[in-house]
């Protein structure tokens, strides 16, 4: 009994701190996006596309989150825009508090759009909610269809779910109708979008769909 209120004390205190940072991203109409994904799914590679295709048209700001290096974040600095790196040492997620620290060291005046590039893990990065305004999960062709219902918190709480390197699904058994059944089984409300960086397919479709979510929150903003 004792290890159960421990894990909801630790629950409780991230929620209220990431009503915080939420709180905080709202006053500066600020549209944050938590990327989640298992590793090697291509996540960082769709973030430099975003990127590169979003950056003549808002202002963006990244927090790059990884256990140990800072690989990740060398390559999104260079497209030119705000990264703040977070290192776990070894935690399996990002949490609220961490956000919270990050922000601290990063400069949100004009910031549009803020992505949080979560650690690779499916399982721990969906339980702790950083104050964002929609989770996205990355699952690419070569990890297999199995996933959401290996892993089905990471998809149930996902308002988007991104199949990545769909150019090698004919070389993988890779069964996307199965997947996109699993996924619906989970979270009817889904919005899924099929991509490929090296072939740049579906990313333009994925960028104007960002494009107006940023832009319904500041109207929002604005109509307050």
């Amino acid at each position: 009994m004792s290890e159960i209120k421990v894990v909801t004390n630790i629950l409780k205190a991230n929620d209220e701190l990431s009503a915080l940072n939420s709180k905080k991203f709202d006053e500066k109409s600020i549209y944050v996006i938590n990327l989640m994904s298992s590793p090697g799914s291509g996540k960082t590679s769709i973030l430099e596309k975003v990127i590169t295709k979003l950056k003549p048209e808002m202002k963006i700001g990244i927090i790059e989150g990884d256990l140990y290096t800072t690989m990740d974040t060398q390559r999104i600095e260079s497209k030119g825009v705000p990264v703040v790196q977070i290192n776990t040492e070894g935690a399996c997620h990002l949490d609220a508090n961490m956000i919270q620290d990050a922000i601290n060291n990063l400069n949100l005046n004009g910031l549009e759009l803020l992505v949080v590039e979560n650690v690779g893990n499916l399982v721990c990065p969906a339980e702790f909610e950083i104050g964002e305004d929609i989770k996205i999960t990355v699952l690419s062709t070569t990890e297999g269809n199995d996933k959401p219902l290996k892993y089905p918190l990471a998809f149930e709480k996902s308002g988007a779910v991104i199949l990545n390197k769909v150019d090698l699904i004919e070389y993988t058994d890779f069964d996307k109708q199965r997947f996109y059944d699993d996924v619906r089984s989970i979270n009817e409300t889904v919005t899924f979008f099929e991509t490929s960086c090296t072939k740049d397919l579906g990313l333009d479709e994925l960028c104007i769909w960002i494009k107006n979510k940023v832009e319904e929150k500041q109207n929002a903003s604005k109509g307050k």
